[in-house]
């Protein structure tokens, strides 16, 4: 068998709203896949100025996609602290 150019494979769990984000952030862009627009998004994310840092206690659903949820990860930006 072939040996896989990506073998780490990485699950998430999206609500609707934040799929119909992705999936349509994608068609406008004409990305070949979900998982090229997630890498493609994900690569944009780290070469951006600056990072957040999430405070201890945070759980998972703390973090969301879009801004209107509640939990979006509005996290303060202590790397210009």
């Amino acid at each position: 068998m072939a040996e896989l150019e990506r073998p780490q494979r990485l699950q998430i769990m999206l609500t609707d709203e934040e799929l119909a984000a992705l999936e349509n952030w994608r068609f406008e862009k004409r990305m070949p896949s979900r998982s090229a627009a997630v890498r493609e998004l994900l690569r944009r994310g780290l070469a951006s100025d600056g990072f957040l840092t999430a405070e201890a206690g945070l759980k998972s659903q703390d973090f969301g996609v879009l801004a209107a949820e509640k939990g979006n990860g509005d996290i303060p930006d202590r790397s210009k602290a």
